[in-house]
Parts: structure tokens; C-alpha cells; sequence
């Protein structure tokens, strides 16, 4: 279910772009958005892991640098039958951790020297199966074509704007608009990066579910990620990552929310409550999600 409400979102984020590119220069426009997607999206596909690694100055490390981290993760990787991850720490007292690269062969997992310290060992199993099950499922990926798209979409919206107010675009003879046609054009402009950044919540919200729940089944209790999840929320509430606050675009990567003012509506949220999270492994425990490790 998951799966397809993503696919459904991302076909909803491509056709939101084709539509301005339409409105801004019809078929033209359409091709040209289409090329600035596929451009951006072969970046982001090639080098986004690189970039966000350098953003938070994130430190390879190996099993005499970070023993218990290295160590979790490697047996983790070995139970979900996946490539052995390269293995960042990120020195920062927020407590978080994600993961990246374009694919299980070439994918990296983070946490933050915070993280580490205050998580137990069976907790640190629940946080890095939780992202080794992204690296599993692509998800890495598919948030960063959503996140490009997005920015696409934000980025024809602020041109056809100003084309817009000096004469630009689709002429009112070809929309047959008039007025009104100008007044619905430039509300499309506004609109329209408004409702890219909504898919692109939804999407990673969706995401984080379906990786909630395979993350636990590869660490193999539900509950070591339940709990983590309630320290990285406590502790979330005292301090923030100032590296997330001056990207935000990559908070959606975090396995909590890792920017300021938390207490938004959960529409505009990258992260599903965390409450929500805790009820949905606590019901899998339950339900008997476990197995000795």
C-alpha cells in the first residue's frame, strides 16, 4: 500500500510539473520542464550522497574508529542479505541518523556522535535497520527525484511569474482566458510549489511508515525502535542540528525531524508523528514481530 500510494504521489508531482511547464510555453514548455527534470534528477542520482555527507561534515569511520556502530550495522546488513554500507558519524549532540547514496551498492549510513550516546545497543539496532531498510527500498532515491522535481516545479513557478507579469507565456488567444486566464495563471504560479511541497511531505511520510516497519523486522523486535524513537523525540525537544536548519530541504532524510519548530500540522510535516510511529511497532510487537537476536 505503501508503494503505490508513493508511486501515485510521484506520477502527481510529474504531472504537476508538465502542467506549468504547459501553461508557461505549451508543448515547448513542456519539454523544457522535462529536460530540467531529467537534468537535475541525473545529479541529484549521481552525486547527492556526496553532497549531503559534505553538508553535515560527516567522518567515514570503520570497526577501530566506532566498534558498536560498525559492528550493528554490519550484522544488520549481513540479516537483510544487503551490501555492506560505508559508515559516517557525525559529530553533533542532537541525536539523529539517515542514510544515502543511489542504490545498496553504493550507500552510506550516519548517526551523530548524540545519537550514539544516548542510545542502548538493541536501540542503535532499531535506528540503523530502520535505515538500512531506506537503502533496501530505494528510498533514498525516490526522495531525492521528489525532492527535485519539487524544486523544478518551484523553480518554473518563480519564472513564469515574472513572464507572466511582462507578457510572457501562453498568450490569452491561445487560452482563450483573458483576464481571467492571467488572474488563474499567476494563481497556478503560486499554487502550484505549494501543493509539489505537500506531495513531497507525503511521500517521505509515507516512506518512513513502510521503513518503520521493515527496519523492525531485520533488527527483529519492533520495540528496540519504538524506543529509540522516544528518547530521539525527548531529546529533540532540547536541541537541533544547525546543519539541518541551513538545509532544510534534507530534514526529510533524518529519521526524526531534526529542524526547529516541530509543532507544525502534520500536512506540512516531513516526518509522521512520532507518537503514531511508536503505536504502529508497539502493535507489531503484539502482534509477535519477534525473534531472538
Amino acid at each position: 500500500m505503501n508503494t503505490l500510494k508513493t508511486t501515485l504521489l510521484l506520477a502527481g508531482l510529474t504531472g504537476l510539473l508538465l502542467f506549468l511547464g504547459d501553461l508557461i510555453g505549451g508543448q515547448t514548455g513542456m519539454v523544457i520542464a522535462l529536460i530540467i527534470a531529467a537534468a537535475m534528477n541525473f545529479t541529484s542520482y549521481w552525486y547527492s550522497d556526496r553532497l549531503v555527507l559534505k553538508m553535515y561534515n560527516a567522518q567515514p569511520v570503520g570497526p577501530g574508529d566506532a566498534p558498536v556502530l560498525y559492528q550493528v550495522v554490519q550484522d544488520l546488513a549481513a540479516r537483510a542479505g544487503l551490501p555492506m554500507p560505508k559508515v559516517y558519524v557525525i559529530h553533533e549532540e542532537a541525536p539523529n541518523a539517515f542514510a544515502t547514496g543511489r542504490n545498496p551498492e553504493h550507500a552510506a549510513v550516519a548517526a551523530t556522535t548524540g545519537l550514539l550516546r544516548i542510545l542502548t545497543r538493541e536501540e542503535l539496532a532499531g535506528v540503523m535497520a530502520h535505515e538500512l531498510s531506506h537503502v533496501e527500498h530505494r528510498d533514498i532515491l525516490t526522495s531525492t527525484v521528489a525532492a527535485t522535481v519539487a524544486g523544478a516545479i518551484a523553480m518554473l513557478a518563480n519564472m513564469a511569474q515574472w513572464m507572466f507579469l511582462f507578457g510572457g507565456g501562453r498568450g490569452d488567444e491561445e487560452e482563450g482566458g483573458g483576464a481571467f486566464g492571467l488572474i488563474g495563471g499567476l494563481l497556478m504560479m503560486i499554487l502550484a510549489p505549494i501543493a509539489a511541497s505537500l506531495i513531497q511531505m507525503a511521500i517521505s511520510r509515507s516512506r518512513e511508515f513502510a521503513a518503520d516497519a521493515r527496519g523492525a523486522e531485520i533488527a527483529g523486535n519492533p520495540l528496540w525502535l519504538a524506543r529509540a524513537l522516544h528518547k530521539l523525540e525527548v531529546y529533540n525537544q532540547r536541541t537541533y542540528m544547525p546543519e539541518a536548519e541551513a538545509h532544510p530541504s534534507t530534514a526529510q532524510m533524518m529519521i526524526v525531524n531534526p529542524l526547529k519548530g516541530r509543532s507544525w500540522d502534520q500536512l506540512f510535516s516531513t516526518h509522521p508523528p512520532t507518537a503514531e510511529r511508536i503505536a504502529r511497532l508497539e502493535a507489531l510487537a503484539r502482534r509477535g514481530m519477534r525473534r531472538a537476536v
